[in-house]
């Protein structure tokens, strides 16, 4: 019964706590956006992914012909 005097109090800190992190995070525009990252992972990026690469210059030297050759 002792153990009850510790755990309701904490309990309500706890509530407390997580009530205020909600409404924190409604007030900072978290939950603004909910559909945008979804949407984002469906599109298609049309610069390569390589490092350094200008849209305006040559493409960078592949291993591709490498592996066309035939070992000696």
């Amino acid at each position: 019964m002792k153990i009850l005097y510790l755990l309701i109090p904490l309990g309500f800190m706890v509530m407390g706590i997580a009530l205020w992190a909600i409404i924190w995070a409604v007030k900072n525009g978290q939950f603004e956006d909910l559909e945008g990252p979804a949407h984002r992972i469906l599109m298609d990026d049309d610069d390569p992914m390589v490092p350094g690469f200008d849209k305006g210059l040559e493409q960078p030297e592949t291993a591709d012909s490498d592996l066309n050759t035939k070992p000696e």
